[in-house]
């Protein structure tokens, strides 16, 4: 998806593309939903995650050390 926001006939085109056919009434309403999650994952792409472990390092319930000490 381009930077531009997702247009109704886009969404329904999208959906029935996904095989997922989208009543008329719906399209206003998905497009809206897209472009929101779509500015929500644009503004986690920004974020720099520089030392950050990733997900299968973590362990809940453990408290986390730094490896210097």
């Amino acid at each position: 998806m381009s930077a531009a926001e997702l247009t109704p006939p886009e969404a329904a085109r999208w959906a029935a593309r996904a095989g997922l056919p989208l009543p008329a009434e719906r399209h206003a309403a998905a497009a809206a939903t897209a472009n929101h999650i779509h500015s929500v994952v644009a503004v986690l792409r920004e974020l720099d995650f520089g030392d950050t472990p990733p997900a299968p390092a973590y362990r809940a319930g453990e408290e986390q050390h730094d490896a210097a000490v």
